[in-house]
């Protein structure tokens, strides 16, 4: 593995950190009313903030379609952060418009970008629910 490469495999690493922590903490102020992050103790509505806030940028593309008819977005991206290196969440959308998968990928200057695979079932389901906290124009 390149440096390059580890450099942004490692800031990955980083980014879904931060997603599991913020998530946690969403579902224990769900749950209790208030949750402890980053210092503070929040509510659900403080901690959904915080998550809105964690990401630079959402952006949506459509699918293949027959021009004249509804082009509604098929596919949605989520920016964590840019430069070298960089990491996103890119995946599907259901019908109303909904994360319905989410994939987190990262890349280094002059890299490709490169799927993070090294993430657990239940990592994974915490990625989609944040994922889900977005609004796709659906």
């Amino acid at each position: 593995m390149t440096q390059e490469i580890d450099h942004a495999k490692r800031q990955a690493a980083a980014q879904i950190e931060t997603i599991v922590e913020l998530m946690t903490a969403f579902d224990a102020a769900e749950e209790n009313g208030t949750a402890a992050y980053d210092g503070e103790e929040l509510d659900a509505e403080q901690v959904r903030e915080r998550i809105q806030e964690d990401v630079l940028s959402v952006e949506v593309r459509s699918a293949w379609h027959v021009p004249g008819n509804d082009s509604r977005a098929a596919e949605y991206l989520l920016l964590l952060c840019t430069g070298g290196p960089a990491v996103r969440i890119v995946g599907e959308l259901d019908k109303y418009g909904e994360a319905d998968s989410a994939n987190v990928e990262y890349q280094d200057w002059g890299t490709p970008w490169t799927r993070y695979t090294e993430a657990d079932a239940e990592t994974d389901a915490l990625i989609l629910r944040f994922a889900q906290q977005f609004y796709y124009g659906g």
